[in-house]
């Protein structure tokens, strides 16, 4: 009795098997309309689209339109109840033409408008005085200037003259006494050459 049963469900699983199938598409809009869809790396069309698909779960989702920002996103497409297993066998093998349909929904964000040229010229200024402010880039006229004593060597008995920086007096002041003041030589003189050098 069981096999004969068994027999039969087969039988008119085979013959209605080529009659009917689940007929499974997909509707994708976005907010505005007409924007460009990619799924799944391939190219589709202009939203609003509907089309044939297989298999559910997650698509990789791309939409770019003028004027919006790219919108790139995943979405699920989940099964109903009666397309899961072992439910999903019966659906296909089904003498009625079953139809599952689902939509997806996208809101573009529109871009920002690019800045004027004031609003530019106002960045570029608040730029150019943090930079100026700075410690490592302030400009190099603005720092004090200091010169380091030079000492220098010669082959026969060694001297060492510190130069110093000159130092001048006012215009309006009379002068009296030379601009520039001799340094004496150190009494102490080395005999022989550093091994520094």
């Amino acid at each position: 009795m069981l096999r004969a049963t068994c027999a039969s469900v087969l039988f008119l699983v085979l013959l209605c098997g080529g009659c009917a199938k689940v007929q499974r598409t997909v509707s994708i809009n976005s907010d505005p309309p007409g924007a460009i869809l990619i799924m799944n790396d391939q190219e589709v069309g202009r939203t609003p689209v509907t089309r044939d698909f297989i298999w559910y779960g997650w698509y990789d989702v791309v939409l770019r339109k003028e004027g919006y920002k790219t919108l790139k996103t995943r979405a699920k497409v989940i099964a109903p109840a009666w397309q899961w297993p072992p439910f999903d066998l019966l659906a296909e093998f089904s003498p009625a033409r079953l139809k599952d349909k689902h939509k997806l929904m996208f809101v573009l964000e529109p871009e920002e408008p690019p800045p004027s040229n004031d609003e530019m010229l106002g960045r570029a200024e608040q730029m150019r005085l943090q930079l100026q402010s700075s410690q490592y880039t302030r400009n190099p006229s603005t720092r004090p200037v200091t010169m380091p004593a030079t000492t220098q060597w010669t082959t026969g008995p060694a001297t060492t003259q510190a130069t110093q920086p000159s130092t001048t007096q006012s215009s309006t002041e009379p002068t009296s006494e030379p601009t520039t003041k001799p340094t004496p030589a150190p009494t102490t003189q080395p005999t022989t050459k550093p091994s520094f050098l």
